[in-house]
């Protein structure tokens, strides 16, 4: 499945204007999950993350993006849910996902998103060397020191 029409410039727009140093690591769409991407390509799982759109169960529906390891669960029933300050969350479809952000699942990236979508991340990933994100297609990987998503603004 090829990536939505001008998610690439937005993203590279967003890149430069955020000054993100990063490395694009050029993929096939098909291994664009973390575990297929990691097995393929042999990065380990801790050191891949996992941009994830939840929402809220009830109208009006929120949305915040959560970013965790490869190799950890995201807890929305309990940490998301409580973060959102909601009584329900859940994982979003793939079509509000699309619909949100221009992204496919598989190649979500925290540096693209709408403004008012707040992005919470685990605070292990700050302890890694480097962390490879989505790019906002499922044809590449974001290489990055993880130092960099501090440069993202605060919503």
């Amino acid at each position: 499945m090829k990536s939505l029409p001008c998610i690439e410039n937005t993203v590279n727009a967003a890149l430069e204007e955020l000054g993100i140093a990063h490395e694009r690591i050029k993929i096939s769409p098909e291994f664009a999950d973390t575990a297929v991407f990691c097995e393929k390509y042999g990065y380990p799982t801790d050191h891949c993350g996992n941009a994830i759109v939840v929402a809220s169960k009830k109208e009006p529906k929120q949305f915040c993006t959560c970013i965790v390891k490869g190799s950890n669960r995201l807890d929305v029933n309990k940490t998301v849910r409580r973060l959102m300050e909601v009584r329900k969350a859940s994982f979003a479809t793939p079509e509000e996902t699309i619909t949100l952000t221009g992204m496919m699942i598989g190649g979500v990236t925290p540096f693209a998103l709408p403004p008012e979508i707040p992005i919470f991340a685990d605070h292990t990933i700050l302890g890694l060397q480097y962390i490879i994100l989505g790019s906002g297609n499922r044809e590449s990987k974001l290489k990055i020191h993880p130092e960099e998503l501090k440069k993202i603004p605060k919503k």
